[in-house]
Protein backbone atom coordinates (compact mmCIF):
# COMPACT_ATOMS: atom_id res chain seq x y z
CA UNK A 1 0.00 0.00 0.00
CA UNK A 2 1.31 3.59 -0.67
CA UNK A 3 2.45 5.48 2.01
CA UNK A 4 2.11 9.41 2.46
CA UNK A 5 4.31 11.88 4.43
CA UNK A 6 2.94 13.42 7.93
CA UNK A 7 4.23 16.50 9.71
CA UNK A 8 3.08 17.38 13.43
CA UNK A 9 3.74 18.91 16.25
CA UNK A 10 3.02 16.63 19.43
CA UNK A 11 4.14 17.90 22.61
CA UNK A 12 5.72 20.89 20.93
CA UNK A 13 8.00 18.78 19.21
CA UNK A 14 7.85 18.22 15.41
CA UNK A 15 6.97 14.55 14.15
CA UNK A 16 7.27 13.17 11.03
CA UNK A 17 5.75 9.82 9.53
CA UNK A 18 5.16 7.58 6.56
CA UNK A 19 1.74 6.45 7.09
CA UNK A 20 -0.55 4.33 5.23
CA UNK A 21 -3.93 6.66 4.10
CA UNK A 22 -6.13 4.44 6.01
CA UNK A 23 -3.90 5.05 9.59
CA UNK A 24 -5.96 6.68 12.60
CA UNK A 25 -4.00 9.55 14.81
CA UNK A 26 -4.82 7.38 17.65
CA UNK A 27 -2.31 4.54 16.20
CA UNK A 28 0.24 7.27 14.96
CA UNK A 29 0.67 8.35 18.44
CA UNK A 30 0.70 5.10 20.20
CA UNK A 31 2.30 2.63 17.52
CA UNK A 32 4.76 5.23 15.28
CA UNK A 33 5.56 7.89 17.90
CA UNK A 34 5.38 5.72 21.18
CA UNK A 35 3.24 8.29 23.16
CA UNK A 36 1.10 5.04 24.73
CA UNK A 37 -0.97 7.60 27.24
CA UNK A 38 -3.72 8.05 24.66
CA UNK A 39 -5.94 5.15 25.10
CA UNK A 40 -8.10 3.28 22.45
CA UNK A 41 -11.47 2.20 24.33
CA UNK A 42 -13.70 1.92 21.72
CA UNK A 43 -12.85 2.90 18.31
CA UNK A 44 -16.28 4.14 18.15
CA UNK A 45 -16.03 8.01 19.47
CA UNK A 46 -18.26 6.48 22.18
CA UNK A 47 -15.80 6.33 25.25
CA UNK A 48 -13.27 8.98 24.87
CA UNK A 49 -10.36 7.11 25.59
CA UNK A 50 -8.42 8.88 23.17
CA UNK A 51 -8.85 12.34 23.52
CA UNK A 52 -6.21 14.64 22.56
CA UNK A 53 -6.12 18.34 21.79
CA UNK A 54 -5.79 19.28 18.17
CA UNK A 55 -4.87 23.14 17.36
CA UNK A 56 -6.14 23.83 20.87
CA UNK A 57 -9.45 21.56 20.18
CA UNK A 58 -10.70 18.26 22.12
CA UNK A 59 -10.45 15.67 19.32
CA UNK A 60 -11.34 12.29 19.90
CA UNK A 61 -8.10 10.63 17.95
CA UNK A 62 -9.81 7.00 17.19
CA UNK A 63 -12.01 8.88 14.64
CA UNK A 64 -9.86 10.98 12.26
CA UNK A 65 -6.61 9.69 10.11
CA UNK A 66 -3.33 10.72 10.84
CA UNK A 67 -3.34 12.65 7.28
CA UNK A 68 -6.20 14.79 8.27
CA UNK A 69 -3.47 16.23 10.93
CA UNK A 70 -0.73 16.88 8.86
CA UNK A 71 0.74 20.24 9.73
CA UNK A 72 -1.58 20.43 12.57
CA UNK A 73 -0.49 20.80 16.70
CA UNK A 74 -1.50 17.84 18.91
CA UNK A 75 -1.39 17.46 22.76
CA UNK A 76 -1.27 14.35 24.56
CA UNK A 77 -1.52 13.10 28.34
CA UNK A 78 2.19 13.32 28.12
CA UNK A 79 2.28 17.06 27.29
CA UNK A 80 0.14 18.29 30.64
CA UNK A 81 2.70 17.65 33.36
CA UNK A 82 5.66 20.32 33.46
CA UNK A 83 8.99 18.73 34.59
CA UNK A 84 8.16 16.70 37.41
CA UNK A 85 5.23 19.15 38.09
CA UNK A 86 2.03 17.65 37.92
CA UNK A 87 -0.34 19.47 35.87
CA UNK A 88 -3.64 21.03 38.44
CA UNK A 89 -5.54 18.13 36.27
CA UNK A 90 -3.51 15.45 37.47
CA UNK A 91 -2.73 16.46 40.45
CA UNK A 92 -6.60 16.52 41.28
CA UNK A 93 -7.40 13.35 40.26
CA UNK A 94 -4.14 11.92 42.34
CA UNK A 95 -5.90 14.26 45.42
CA UNK A 96 -9.52 13.35 44.99
CA UNK A 97 -9.31 9.79 43.95
CA UNK A 98 -10.48 10.66 40.46
CA UNK A 99 -9.32 7.24 38.98
CA UNK A 100 -9.76 3.32 39.56
CA UNK A 101 -8.23 1.59 36.74
CA UNK A 102 -7.25 4.64 34.95
CA UNK A 103 -8.24 3.78 31.81
CA UNK A 104 -10.19 6.32 31.00
CA UNK A 105 -8.08 9.22 32.85
CA UNK A 106 -5.67 10.32 30.21
CA UNK A 107 -8.51 11.17 28.07
CA UNK A 108 -10.74 12.59 30.80
CA UNK A 109 -7.99 15.09 31.97
CA UNK A 110 -7.77 16.17 27.67
CA UNK A 111 -11.41 16.75 27.86
CA UNK A 112 -11.69 18.49 31.41
CA UNK A 113 -8.36 20.86 30.19
CA UNK A 114 -10.42 21.89 27.55
CA UNK A 115 -13.28 22.46 29.51
CA UNK A 116 -11.68 24.50 32.07
CA UNK A 117 -9.63 26.71 29.53
CA UNK A 118 -13.08 27.46 28.11
CA UNK A 119 -15.22 27.75 31.41
CA UNK A 120 -12.55 28.34 34.63
CA UNK A 121 -15.10 28.09 37.19
CA UNK A 122 -17.50 25.57 35.32
CA UNK A 123 -20.34 24.13 37.98
CA UNK A 124 -20.87 20.48 38.94
CA UNK A 125 -23.36 20.51 36.10
CA UNK A 126 -21.27 22.09 33.88
CA UNK A 127 -18.28 19.75 35.04
CA UNK A 128 -20.35 16.61 33.96
CA UNK A 129 -22.05 18.14 31.05
CA UNK A 130 -18.74 18.88 29.60
CA UNK A 131 -17.71 15.07 30.35
CA UNK A 132 -20.26 13.39 29.46
CA UNK A 133 -18.80 12.23 25.95
CA UNK A 134 -16.23 10.55 28.18
CA UNK A 135 -17.06 7.31 30.22
CA UNK A 136 -15.50 6.13 33.08
CA UNK A 137 -16.27 2.21 33.97
CA UNK A 138 -15.40 2.30 37.43
CA UNK A 139 -16.00 5.61 39.49
CA UNK A 140 -19.32 6.64 39.41
CA UNK A 141 -18.04 10.32 38.31
CA UNK A 142 -18.05 11.35 41.89
CA UNK A 143 -14.36 11.51 42.41
CA UNK A 144 -13.69 13.02 39.01
CA UNK A 145 -16.12 15.97 39.42
CA UNK A 146 -14.27 16.58 42.50
CA UNK A 147 -10.64 16.82 41.12
CA UNK A 148 -11.65 18.58 38.36
CA UNK A 149 -13.06 20.99 40.47
CA UNK A 150 -9.64 21.27 42.29
CA UNK A 151 -8.16 21.81 39.53
CA UNK A 152 -10.54 24.67 38.48
CA UNK A 153 -9.40 26.27 41.80
CA UNK A 154 -5.74 25.35 41.80
CA UNK A 155 -5.58 27.03 37.96
CA UNK A 156 -7.60 30.46 39.62
CA UNK A 157 -5.24 30.68 41.93
CA UNK A 158 -2.28 30.26 39.81
CA UNK A 159 -3.71 32.71 37.53
CA UNK A 160 -4.49 35.33 40.25
CA UNK A 161 -0.75 35.21 41.49
CA UNK A 162 0.61 35.59 38.10
CA UNK A 163 -1.70 38.88 37.74
CA UNK A 164 -0.24 40.18 40.76
CA UNK A 165 3.22 39.62 40.09
CA UNK A 166 2.59 41.20 36.50
CA UNK A 167 0.91 44.45 38.05
CA UNK A 168 3.37 44.66 40.84
CA UNK A 169 6.54 44.66 37.94
CA UNK A 170 4.45 47.26 36.16
CA UNK A 171 3.64 49.39 39.38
Amino acid sequence: MDTQHVTVTVNGEAREADVEPRLLLVHLLRDVFGLTGTHIGCDTSNCGACTVHIDGESAKSCTLLALQVDGRRIKTIEGMASGADLHPLQQGFWDQHGLQCGFCTPGMIMQAAWMLERNPQPSEEEIREGISGNLCRCTGYVNIVKAIQQAAGMLSEADTAKAEAAAQVQG
